[in-house]
């Protein structure tokens, strides 16, 4: 855990632009691959002369260095594990725990170790062991498990490597350049990342500059789909975050890196409305007009602005408006935006990226959260890019859904930017160096450089941001083994069996294990369900299901049925779109229940495979809600 200081009024700490940041001052002798970033340091020195001008104070509360365990119990409070170092903490099961991988249970097991030993030496009752509480011990995997090599031994092997593989260039690592790797969600990546350790297999990854033959990835969809983010209901969303964390700590662990997350800053309250407004806060004003409003509509309203009239302007983003206007323009907004009397056609579209950023940058806590700014940032220091990838995965789920949304939205425009690099000049690596100062450098928040660190700390935040613009898609999934571990928590959360006795609890866990896999075995080949579209029809669609039925099939056969037979539809305006090829674009198909709490499933999906793992879930067919709605 990092500790913050008071920063500067003027944010006199920004790195300055130095020989040692310039890339025409290195050797160019030692690589041929110099990534320009005069962008960078021009876009922090713009930062710089307008947080003069302004003559404005952090507003940032002391923040205290927090004492040993004290973040190993922060961390513990975040993963959703807070009982566990209760002073009279309960014997009875912990669903979350019971969804643990070896890993991701290992790297709970070093924060309670090392929080037992902080208590111990304030002569506190010890917490309890996490091996008492998975039943572990006494299993008949504890003689393999101690047969290999010590977590901390392989962890010590690992940093040692890690120290003599990290490059200093930190462009774009790229292993296969041009060519599509898979990128496997279905195994946690700890554990991937664990077996090629055991494996001593080290990645080999190296560094290029043409950001147009960075790695293509390719998620493999299993029988059971891949999951959006957006996907999943609310509720179950809300399940993500912890795992997630735990995940990203055991990752971390096995590739010998340390989770750097600070700690919360309270800032004080402003009394405009929109710039400098926390994002809730806006969200929640905004939803009043709104409602189901997702991204703050002034930010909406900036990048409509600059993708109708900025997005062939050359240098956009990168080339600065007037400080002056741009604070003009500011306070109008404040005035004029919320009666429709802002007039954005008599805004230059430099202004109006000046605006953009300003907003980022004004937010009272960083968009990336103060938390897991340094996080963020300390992805760089990971050699391999799908490692690097898999990180920036985990700490988008991590982030509270509107930093979340808010993100994505900014991305989007940011891609559609370097869309139109033929026109504009701006092309992927461009985009990152103007916008990492943005989203890495805050006002709250202390931003003083190593000495000679200056040209790699910025490199490496604009490769991470290059990252999160090129590899959104990817970033934005959901991963399989998570989503498998939010339908068990689910199951432990309904079941809620208490036993005091270990020794009943671990025969138990052993017989249903056994009963699940006799029900696997014994699977049904084919079965017969019903589909039900309440919204749309009084009926409901009995279906077929066998080995090769995808939910694309039953939302063909449910459009067919339509089209064809006349069924009692409730409402016929605007319901579909019959046509030749018997496209369904306009529907989904949702797993609601059981396990599950609501999950909008991938079109190839195996409904049989699903049936058996969820059997209990109702199959509903609903409107996109990305279409204009029916009625």
């Amino acid at each position: 855990m990092s500790s913050t200081r008071n920063c500067p009024c003027k944010m006199s700490q920004l790195p300055q632009k130095s020989p040692l940041a310039s890339p025409l001052s290195e050797d160019t002798t030692s690589r041929g691959d110099n990534l320009p970033m005069e962008s960078f340091w021009l876009e922090v020195e713009n930062i710089k002369q307008s947080s003069e001008a302004e003559q404005e104070e952090c507003a940032l509360a002391d923040v205290k260095t927090q004492e040993e365990g004290e973040a190993e119990a922060e961390w513990l409070q975040d993963a959703g594990l807070s009982d566990l170092i209760g002073d009279h903490g309960s014997e009875s099961d912990n669903a979350l725990l019971s969804t643990l991988t070896k890993t991701q249970a290992a790297a709970v097991q070093r924060r309670l170790d090392t929080y037992s030993r902080s208590r111990r030496r304030k002569n506190k009752p010890p917490v309890r062991d996490v091996r008492d509480i998975f039943g572990v011990v006494g299993s008949g995997e504890t003689g393999k498990e101690k047969e290999e090599p010590s977590p901390d031994l392989l962890l010590h092997n690992l940093r040692t490597a890690n120290v003599q593989k990290q490059s200093q260039d930190y462009s774009c690592t790229v292993r296969n350049p041009g060519k599509e790797e898979v990128f496997n969600m279905d195994i946690a990546y700890s554990e991937q990342a664990a077996v090629l350790l055991k494996g001593s297999f080290l990645p080999e990854s190296k560094r290029i500059k043409d950001g147009n033959v960075l790695t293509k990835f390719k998620i493999p969809k299993g029988r059971l789909g891949v999951t959006r983010i957006g996907d999943l209901s609310a509720q179950d969303m809300k399940k993500i975050p912890t795992l997630a964390l735990i995940e990203l700590t055991a990752l971390c662990d096995v590739l010998g890196f340390e989770l750097k997350r600070n700690k919360a800053a309270k800032l004080k309250t402003t009394e405009k409305r929109l710039f400098g407004v926390p994002l809730n806060t806006l969200l929640e004003n905004d939803q009043k007009l709104l409602p189901n409003t997702k991204v703050p509509l002034l930010l909406q309203a900036l990048l409509s602005c600059l993708e109708k009239r900025g997005l062939e302007t050359e240098g956009i983003l990168r080339v600065s408006g007037s400080q002056t206007r741009i604070k003009s323009l500011e306070q109008k907004l404040e005035r004029d935006f919320y009666s429709g009397l802002f007039r954005w056609d008599e805004v230059h579209q430099n202004d109006v990226s000046g605006l953009l950023k300003r907003f980022i940058r004004e937010l009272p806590a960083p968009l990336l959260t103060a938390e897991y700014l340094p996080a963020f940032a300390a992805v760089q220091n990971i050699p391999d890019l799908k490692q690097r990838l898999q990180a920036l995965n985990l700490l988008i789920l991590i982030l509270p859904e509107p930093n979340r949304n808010t993100l994505k939205a900014l991305l989007e425009f940011l891609s559609k930017v370097v869309s139109r690099e033929n026109n504009n000049k701006m092309n992927l690596w461009n985009v990152s160096t103007v916008m990492a100062p943005n989203l890495f450098m805050h006002k709250g928040l202390p931003n003083k450089i190593p000495e000679g660190k200056e040209k790699q700390l910025a490199e490496g935040a604009a490769d991470v941001v290059r990252m999160m613009i090129h590899y959104q898609d990817l970033l934005w999934t959901v991963s399989s083994f998570l989503v498998a571990q939010v339908r068990k928590l689910n199951e432990s959360n309904s079941k809620r069996y208490q036993f005091c006795d270990k020794r009943l609890k671990n025969l138990l866990r052993k017989i249903h294990a056994d009963k699940d896999k006799v029900e696997k075995n014994q699977a049904e080949p084919s079965k017969v369900v019903k589909v039900h579209a309440s919204l749309l029809l009084k009926d409901s669609l009995e279906v077929h299901l066998n080995n090769a039925t995808r939910v694309a099939d039953v939302l063909r056969q449910f459009q067919k049925n339509l089209c064809q037979n006349g069924w009692n539809i409730v409402n016929t305006v605007n319901l579909l779109k019959c046509n030749n090829s018997m496209e369904c674009t306009n529907l989904l198909l949702y797993e609601v229940g059981g396990n599950i709490g609501e999950h909008c499933l991938d079109p190839d999906t195996y409904l049989l495979d699903l049936y058996h793992i969820n059997p209990h879930a109702e199959w509903i067919i609903k409107q996109n809600p990305s279409y204009p709605r029916m009625f």
